[in-house]
């Protein structure tokens, strides 16, 4: 991930060259590294501390499967505490794969158009309905389950 933001992959060009310190300055969390049982409640009430919308990287194997560590306090990956929107494989991953993993994203952004979400005052955040159809999107909780997998190079 370090590599990633450095001068020769420009993370800058995505505007996620400034890493925040707090969740509640974000809108991606990214997972690298094995999550043990333990650390599963705290990964989760991180990601409840972002504001909506947001969304998240499994990056590398023991992120997204928990890789060759099949022990009683593992979690055999993140997605089993938080949703997982995009999954990078690797171990490690390269920087391609991430910058690949984050343009995957962005498509998955633009898909779900961030523009049709209604901020309330009490801090609820709701989506309008489609323009198109008749299609409900009724909550931002419920994300599609076909989750975007990045290629190994």
């Amino acid at each position: 991930m370090i590599a990633t933001g450095a001068g020769r992959f420009d993370i800058d060009r995505f505007g996620a060259g400034v890493f925040r310190p707090s969740p509640r300055q974000s809108d991606l969390i990214i997972i690298a590294g094995t999550v043990t049982l333990k650390m599963g409640p705290v990964v989760r009430r991180v990601y409840e501390q972002m504001p909506e919308p947001k969304w998240a990287i499994a990056m590398g194997a023991c992120a997204s499967t928990g890789g060759p560590f099949d022990s009683y306090s593992t979690m055999q990956g993140v997605d089993r505490c938080i949703p997982v929107d995009v999954y990078i494989p690797g171990c490690p991953p390269r920087p391609e794969a991430l910058l690949y993993g984050l343009m995957r994203l962005q498509d998955i952004i633009m898909r779900e158009a961030p523009s049709a979400y209604i901020f309330e005052s009490d801090g609820s955040v709701h989506r309008q309905r489609s323009l198109e159809g008749d299609d409900d999107l009724s909550s931002v909780s419920e994300r599609d389950s076909s989750s975007i997998v990045a290629p190994v190079n």
